[in-house]
């Protein structure tokens, strides 16, 4: 397939094949595996890139990505996302107290982001007062546009925890033994990046129930139906368009066609998702679905790290939502809600929404 830049890539879009190349280890994610023409086309961020900001978990493979992950399980675990759950469900109700008493507002920007940065940042240590540098900082990477990055502010960021640590994953990360540009990089990419896809779920699962007025009634008189329908949201409008470039490192037989070495792969985990030979009835939306083995977080040594907390937070985000605000409804036709201009990410760029003053406490 040939994409908009005039480059070209091969394109994987059933279930089976997508499931087998996701854990493949001969499908690298590294670019220095890719042909000279990719590389010299600076798809993507180089490795070599003087800011070091490229060379993270999303471009790297054993046994580097092993020790680079390696201290981030603790904060990502069962047990301690679980001790989180208090937190994101406070957050939550604050969000909501925020806007109830208007009788309208914009879930995205006014719920679903401020959520998920803020359990973010509360992670890692970021002060409260600097959330507002993400969002514009991300929106910028996804969308491929031009603009200043957020080098010095991160520099400056770990200079303060090596003087004064806390108790936060970016001052357990300094402690570690990582170079100083691969904690750069680590943390641009928690931060910057880590969030994006709790926020497009979210704001994907209000959008579906609000189109599905059956299903919403289903969750409503079935509320233990959450965590399914979730999954479902996962699936059916997940918030990865696609995953991440691989490039084999030999040549690869998929589907029965042989890729050459270095030649870009994309995944397309939304086709994936929809193939009937998987999936009964793939384009209906079902919260109730019990055969559903969905790829959104990856497989195998990269699968998500953040799978259990984007998890936590899209199920407490939604049950909140629509419990506390019963009659929510769209203020805007379904074809006027944009998305996100990403060519990985699948969200909403605002969901503008109405509801009885007050709600529920």
């Amino acid at each position: 397939m040939h994409l908009r830049d005039g480059l070209y890539c091969w394109w994987i879009c059933r279930y089976e094949e997508a499931r087998w190349a996701l854990a493949d280890p001969r499908l690298s994610r590294d670019p220095r595996a890719a042909v000279a023409e990719w590389r010299a086309a600076d798809r993507g961020r180089r490795l070599e890139d003087e800011s070091a900001l490229g060379t993270h978990l999303l471009t790297l493979e054993p046994p580097d990505h092993t020790r680079l992950r390696r201290p981030l399980s603790r904060a990502f675990s069962a047990r301690t996302v679980e001790r989180r759950r208090a937190r994101v469900q406070e957050i939550a109700d604050s969000l909501i107290d925020g806007f109830r008493s208007r009788g309208s507002a914009e879930i995205i920007g006014e719920y679903a982001y401020p959520l998920a940065i803020s359990v973010n940042c509360e992670i890692l240590g970021v002060p409260a007062e600097d959330h507002h540098y993400f969002r514009q900082w991300t929106s910028n990477a996804l969308a491929n546009v031009p603009a200043p990055r957020p080098d010095a502010y991160l520099r400056e960021l770990i200079a303060g925890k090596r003087r004064t640590p806390g108790t936060d994953l970016v001052s357990e990360l300094i402690q570690g033994d990582l170079s100083e540009g691969e904690l750069l990089s680590m943390i641009f990419l928690l931060l910057v990046a880590g969030h994006e896809g709790s926020v497009a779920l979210i704001g994907n699962a209000v959008l579906a129930l609000l189109r599905h007025p059956g299903q919403l009634a289903l969750l409503r008189s079935r509320p233990e139906l959450l965590d399914s329908a979730v999954e479902e949201v996962l699936r059916w409008d997940g918030p990865m368009e696609l995953a991440a470039w691989r490039f084999p490192t030999e040549p690869v037989d998929i589907g029965g066609t042989v890729i050459p070495a270095g030649e870009p792969v994309v995944i397309s985990l939304a086709a994936a998702h929809r193939d009937p030979a998987r999936f009964r009835a793939p384009d209906e939306f079902r919260i109730d679905r019990a055969d559903n083995p969905h790829l959104a977080f990856g497989r195998g040594v990269h699968y998500c790290l953040g799978a259990r907390l984007a998890r936590l937070e899209g199920r407490i985000a939604v049950g909140t939502l629509f419990d506390r605000l019963p009659d929510l409804a769209l203020t805007a036709p379904v074809e006027e809600i944009r998305r996100q201009p990403s060519f990985i990410v699948r969200g909403v760029h605002a969901l503008p929404v109405t509801f009885s003053p007050g709600g529920h406490r």
